[in-house]
């Protein structure tokens, strides 16, 4: 049986916000994210389907919080211990000192990262820092 950790899975970085670590299993992609800093990640899903991720995830909060605008406005946070389902149509923002494991499917995964690394990599410029592909840590 096909298994994810930090020590299989691919990794990037943002310094001073994230760390993610990811891999493809079984048709999902598998995340295993720590944020550093507080971020709302609205700015990254311009353009698009009205400005939201068009992903569905599912997952498991180690510890801390995130929360999630939906499309109709409401808010709802997860804390550690909570396991969410997420359909398209959000905008999550995290908090320092959060950690979780999220699932997507692959072919939403790569909708989702057509909208947001065009506009991560603008964001990451325009606070002069570098972001590198996977397995390769960034530096500001």
């Amino acid at each position: 049986m096909p298994k994810v950790s930090k020590a299989t899975a691919s990794r990037m970085v943002v310094p001073g916000y994230t760390d993610e670590y990811s891999q493809e299993v079984g048709g999902w992609l598998v995340s295993i994210e720590s944020a550093s800093a507080d971020m709302d990640y609205a700015p990254f899903f311009k353009g698009g389907p009205n400005d939201q991720c068009p992903a569905s995830h599912m997952g498991y909060v180690l510890k801390g919080k995130f929360g999630v605008r939906r499309a109709d406005g409401v808010e709802e946070i997860f804390e550690a211990g909570d396991a969410f389902v997420l359909e398209p149509g959000h905008t999550p923002f995290v908090f320092a000192g959060t950690e979780y494991v999220a699932f997507t499917p692959v072919e939403e995964a790569k909708q989702q990262a057509a909208v947001m690394m065009p506009n991560a990599m603008k964001w990451a410029e325009e606070n002069g820092i570098e972001l590198k592909l996977p397995d390769q840590e960034a530096t500001s």
